[in-house]
Formats: structure tokens, sequence, C-alpha cells
């Protein structure tokens, strides 16, 4: 008897410890690397009609992503005249609790009217960071509102082309935010994460589109922001300036992709004419590599890194055709390219890659340094899809500005 106990105990903790069970608690998962958890396990190919979807529902305007902790899912959507933050169970698609808050926000530039940034899932908190600036933290648990702060308004920031658009970023007991107030100093702002209370700003310029990375080289703790027109590193712990570099142009363009870490190096990439730029990381300093416009210039997609080499879509929406790259950015070489792979989104997992584009597509994929190797692909959406999607235990969240869609992806 307890030697059927211990084995029946065995496996339970085995088969327990083999289930993917990655959380996507933040914009471009949990590193922010487009990277899933290591037990994330995709299937290697799709039923005719494509992924399983194992629920939908109608949902509002935005182009906010998903983040996921646990059975929890926080969708982020303009309904009316409110940014409502909800949390959603992930095997049903049915709702455990919404908190709404009032927005007047319109674009001049965009169809679409709802928030930008994903959800930040820290703890027992959630915290949302509206088109108009309104920074909320909610308790997870039940969406109790904890605190509540109108950066725009009190720091005197723009709202730009598209409203607020950069997810903040939680670190240690502090939530730093582009809020964008260059004028006042307060470019990026960190917030007590238990009070909202400011505990410092830095940086004279406006924000962008790009989402901040933390990265930690030699030691040394960099919070890398792409603001407006500038690329700056930041001691998270009290807002000093490590390294900053110009990247940006004044005018109508967008820094969009977020900053990229890889083995002590710092890849920075726009389109409009500001092209990428490779530097190695020091303690108080950014030594540029190469600058150039010609190896993948991402209008606002953030490249994946696979064993050393970056993954990308180079090229402007509208303006010219899109290339999906590889580059090996040490010899500043395009090992191969595919043209006419369409805009959008890349999600890695498995040792495949995952791309969400902004015509509805879905397409699986296997990275590697020689060629394109297509796995599957199938059409999600008959729409334009510009929200960011989500992978956690084996389901995709997909959503446009109407539908949101749970998929079974996983093995």
């Amino acid at each position: 008897m307890r030697i059927q106990f211990c084995l029946a105990l065995s496996f339970l903790v085995f088969s327990t410890n083999t289930l993917p069970a990655g959380d996507w608690p933040q914009i471009l998962g949990p590193n922010r690397d487009g990277r899933a958890a290591a037990d994330e396990k995709l299937a290697d190919s799709w039923p005719k009609d494509g992924p399983p979807v194992l629920w939908q529902r109608e949902v509002g305007g935005g182009f906010s992503g998903l983040a996921v902790a646990g059975n929890t899912a926080v969708l982020f959507h303009r309904v009316d005249d409110e940014e409502v933050a909800e949390a959603i169970d992930t095997t049903t698609g049915k709702t455990k609790w919404k908190d709404g808050s009032p927005t007047k926000f319109s674009s001049g530039f965009s169809d679409d009217q709802g928030p930008r940034c994903v959800p930040v899932i820290q703890g027992d908190r959630v915290f949302v960071f509206g088109a108009q600036g309104t920074l909320r933290s909610l308790e997870l648990k039940s969406g109790r509102q904890i605190w509540k702060r109108d950066t725009h308004t009190e720091f005197k920031a723009p709202e730009g082309y598209f409203g607020a658009g950069s997810t903040p970023i939680a670190i240690g007991d502090k939530l730093l935010v582009n809020v964008g107030a260059g004028r006042t100093g307060a470019g990026i702002v960190a917030f007590e994460l238990a009070t909202g209370k400011t505990i410092w700003k830095s940086v004279d310029d406006d924000a962008s589109y790009s989402s901040p990375v933390l990265a930690t080289v030699n030691g040394t703790r960099h919070a890398i922001f792409v603001t407006r027109s500038k690329t700056v590193s930041l001691d998270p712990d009290t807002g000093k300036v490590r390294f900053e570099f110009p990247f940006g142009k004044r005018g109508p363009t967008v820094n969009g992709a977020s900053p990229i870490v890889l083995d002590g190096n710092l890849f920075v990439s726009a389109h409009y004419g500001v092209g990428a730029v490779f530097a190695k990381i020091g303690a108080t300093s950014a030594e540029e590599r190469w600058n150039s416009d010609d190896l993948i210039s991402s209008q606002y997609m953030t490249p994946l890194v696979q064993e050393g080499l970056l993954f990308g879509i180079h090229g402007q929406e509208r303006v010219e055709d899109s290339e999906l790259r590889c580059l090996d950015p040490r010899s500043q070489k395009v090992l191969w390219s595919k043209p006419s792979f369409g805009f959008g989104t890349l999600i890695a997992a498995d040792g495949k890659m995952l791309m969400q584009t902004t015509d509805g597509e879905l397409i699986l994929w296997k990275p590697d340094s020689r060629r394109y190797q297509e796995l599957a692909r199938a059409r999600v959406f008959r729409s334009t899809t510009r929200a960011l999607p989500a992978l956690s235990n084996g389901r995709l969240f997909v959503r446009d500005s109407r539908t949101l869609k749970c998929l079974q992806v996983g093995k």
C-alpha cells in the first residue's frame, strides 16, 4: 500500500512538472523578450481549419493585448466612454470582474480609440495605463481600485499621435512609466507600487510607443527606455541616467519596437529613416558597434533573439513591402529574408515561432540560420489585428477590435 501510494505521488509530481505552465504577465511575455516560459510546448502542425477555438467572446476597442497569470487573463479595452480592465477566466472566457475609468481620448491618426498598453501583473496587483495617461493599480483577485494617477495632467505631458502606448515596467517596489513630460523633466517617472506615490522623475524627452526592459550587465542594472528621440539607460532605484544616445527623428515618425539586450549588447530599431543601432553596454556608456538603416528597420514589431541571431520584420506598413529577416548582428549580415511576410507580432516558444499578422493570419514557423521553414498557417480574423497576442498554458489569446479568441496551439 505504501509503495503504491509513493508511486502514485511520484506520478502526480512528474505529471504536474511536465505540464505547460507559463504565465504571460506583461507585454512580450515573462521577460519582455517575446519568449514564452521554457516548459511551454507548441503543436508541430494544425488541423486544416487552423488551431481549435476553445472559446471566443465580444470585446471593445483597443490595441492592448492580454496579460495572463494562472487562470486569470486581464483584458484592457475601450467600451463606450470607458477604458475597462476586465479579468477573464482563461478556461471559459467568462468575466470575473471589471473596473472602468472614463476617457475622452480621440486619435486623429487611427480609427481605433482604445487603450494601447498591455496590463502589467505583478504579484497580487494589476496595473493599467490608459491612452490619456491614466494609471491605475487594481487588486488582481477582485478588481478593487487601490490607487490612480492622471499622469498626463499632473506632469503636463502631450498625448502624442496615438495616445500613451508604452507599457510600464515593474522593478522591485517601483513602477517605471514612460510618461513623456519632457518639458517638466518627467519623461520617465517611477511610482511606488503600493501607494502610487512619485519616487523620482527623470529624462527631458517625450514618450515613444516602445516599452522598456530591465537588463543586468556585468552586475549593473539598466532600465532601458526608447523615448521620442533617444535611447536611455537609467538606474531603476534613483532614476539617474547611466547612458543615452540620440535615436529617432522629428516629424511624423514613431519609435515602437522595444529594446533588445543580447550578450551584453543593446539593439534598438525603428523605421522612418531612423534605422537600427547595435551597441556594447557599459556601466555608464554605450559603445556603438554599428548603425544602419538597411539591416532590420522595424516600424513597430520587436525582433526576437534565437541562438544569437535576430529575427524580425524589415519595412514600413503602407509604404513598402515587408520582409522577415534573419540577421547576424555581429557580422552585420542578413542570412536570409522572406518577402511579403506581413506585419505583426512574433512569439517564440518550444524552438518555434508564432506570427500574428495585422491582416488576421497566424503563422507557425521554425527559426533557422539557413532558411525559412513554415510549419502551418491559418486565418484567424478577416480584419485588421493589431493587439499583441499572449501565450500561456498552450492557449493563444488573440483579438481584433470586436472579438477575443482563445486558440489551442499547445501540444
